[in-house]
């Protein structure tokens, strides 16, 4: 399939105090449907974490976010919900919630390359 795509994004947050609504990004999730392209990009910086508070079980959270991971890969790691097809698994992902791990609004774009998309999306608001 070639040409530009239609993908869609979210960035993935960490949100340490739900009821301050204060949050750091920690990743990138993107879909590309056509291209059957569906991955994320994780980077935890735990002093930054802590820094929002330090009641954070910093292992625990890895563990939640490292499902974010198997769900993108689909398979039995990611459990019933890495069964679904690449689209529900990314609208699973990043439905709206109010738990420590959220995502922001889905936004939307064309791409020849999703891979290069995500990893401009993670370089400039993750890292």
């Amino acid at each position: 399939m070639q040409g530009k795509q239609i993908y869609e994004y979210a960035l993935i947050r960490v949100v340490p105090r739900v009821e301050r609504e204060e949050f750091l990004n920690v990743g990138a999730i993107l879909l590309c449907k056509r291209k059957k392209f569906l991955d994320v990009k994780i980077h935890l910086d735990e002093k930054r974490v802590s820094a929002f508070s330090d009641k954070v079980d910093l292992d625990e959270l890895k563990e939640h976010l490292d499902a974010w991971k198997w769900i993108c890969e689909g398979g039995k790691e990611g459990g019933e919900i890495g069964k679904l097809d690449i689209a529900s698994r990314f609208r699973w992902l990043t439905a709206t919630r109010s738990t420590i791990i959220q995502s922001s609004k889905v936004h939307t774009g064309v791409c020849e390359n999703p891979e290069l998309v995500l990893e401009d999306l993670f370089q400039k608001y993750v890292l």
